[in-house]
């Protein structure tokens, strides 16, 4: 029997969830926790691929069981995150390319909300607020108003804003 991809492709497609899950049960010979459509069909057609043209080498397989031995897995998201000052923000290293909208390390960012002026320290590693250590300006954002904001709009520092004078300032 060969295995016409395209004719298999058209029948998955037109199976609904319940039946693609049977044919994985058929396919791969257990069951699946997955009710994503998409994901369903592209793992059946790999397996009716490998089935049917054979699938990895065992030198690939030893290899790739060597790597999953080696690396720490997680299988499902931890139930409690582990926190960082005062929210759930996990302080690290941000990458080497730098947002032009932000200031050099160093330099303070000022907003007033709620009556105060807060202000935030850019670091290499972060920001620095209140005394604690933050990884994005929208963490900072958060704690100070309560709610999700945009860091960049909060503080706003968009792309296309220009300081405006205040009245009675000479332009």
């Amino acid at each position: 029997m060969s295995l016409n991809v395209g004719k298999e492709l058209k029948s998955l497609g037109s199976m609904t969830v319940a039946e693609l899950r049977d044919k994985y049960v058929e396919v791969f010979g257990e069951e699946t926790r997955s009710r994503h459509r998409t994901y369903l069909i592209r793992r059946i057609i790999w397996r009716m691929q490998a089935n049917e043209y054979g699938g990895l080498s065992e030198r690939a397989r030893r290899r790739a069981e060597e790597i999953a031995d080696e690396s720490d897995l997680r299988m499902t998201a931890p139930k409690k995150m582990d926190r960082v000052g005062k929210g759930i923000t996990h302080v690290g290293r941000l990458s080497g390319v730098r947002d032009s909208r932000l200031p050099m390390p160093g330099c303070v960012i000022t907003r007033e909300y709620g009556g105060m002026v807060h202000r935030v320290m850019v670091r290499h590693e972060g920001f620095e607020y209140g005394g604690e250590r933050y990884r994005s300006l929208s963490a900072v954002a958060k704690e100070i108003t309560g709610s999700h904001w945009n860091g960049y709009d909060f503080f706003q520092m968009g792309k296309n804003r220009v300081a405006k004078p205040k009245k009675g300032e000479n332009e």
